[in-house]
């Protein structure tokens, strides 16, 4: 069933709703975690390693949604610093080096938007990764677990395929803040969510997802080993069929699909 966007972000706040770490621990096996930007620091919002799907390689870049106040502190309500950005970019241009697929899994209110941050190069680190993304030369994969907010979920969509849990979002802006910008009200939310588009079902037929991961009703939450089975199926059929696909045509592909955006 169809559900509003309202509803969606009802669901995906849930406290006991999977985040990254939750699908690292359930779909793959052997997670090694690596840390920092060699730059500046590390940035706990994002997650990022090695593991294995069905005894298969893979590099896993996640940013962590945070679900009580010690996990708010910690990971910044999951708005990622320049460093986390850049570590993302670290570990994935590493993965390249050693021909091992990338599954970035979405999950963000935002980019964090602190004059820190600005001063040390949050928009350039955001479209940095842009650019790199869409020229990686192996197969990636973007999963949209639950929010998918403004540029700070952009950076980790630039992929091959993009898939999304049925109750995620992927938003230019909040329903309540593209209300006071749109309406100059934040309480006609619900108009400002129809406008954005920002469901996973809008999005499919936008083309911008390529395949809907289907949730129970209520949500994940509610049967968690049901949606990493489905998830876990998908990523690993998707890498299977790029098993022989040229480094050209990956970059061909995914560059590509996003002009037709």
């Amino acid at each position: 069933m169809e559900k509003s966007a309202i509803e969606c972000l009802k669901i995906i706040k849930h406290p006991k709703r999977p985040n990254v770490i939750d699908y690292i621990n359930h779909v793959f096996k052997n997670f090694i975690e690596m840390h920092g930007d060699r730059l500046h620091g590390d940035d706990p919002a994002v997650i990022g390693g090695i593991a294995t799907i069905n005894d298969k390689p893979v590099t896993i870049i996640g940013q962590v949604r945070s679900r009580n106040t010690q996990e708010n502190l910690k990971y910044n309500f999951s708005m990622a610093h320049p460093e986390g950005f850049r570590k993302a970019l670290r570990i994935a241009k590493q993965a390249e080096k050693f021909r091992r697929p990338i599954i970035f899994f979405v999950d963000t209110v935002g980019a964090s938007p602190d004059i820190e941050s600005e001063k040390n190069g949050q928009h350039s680190a955001i479209s940095h990764n842009l650019m790199e993304f869409m020229f990686l030369k192996v197969p990636t994969i973007s999963v949209l677990i639950g929010n998918g907010g403004s540029g700070g979920a952009l950076a980790f969509c630039i992929a091959n395929k993009v898939c999304a849990l049925e109750n995620s979002i992927l938003s230019v802006i909040s329903p309540k803040a593209g209300a006071n910008i749109i309406f100059k009200d934040s309480s006609k939310e619900q108009e400002a969510a129809k406008i954005l588009k920002m469901t996973s079902d809008v999005l499919f037929d936008l083309g911008i997802v390529d395949k809907i991961i289907r949730e129970p009703d209520s949500g994940a939450h509610n049967c968690q080993d049901f949606v990493y089975k489905n998830l876990k199926e998908y990523i690993f059929n998707t890498l299977t069929s790029y098993k022989n696909v040229l480094s050209q045509k990956l970059v061909e592909e995914r560059y590509k699909k996003y002009r037709k955006f």
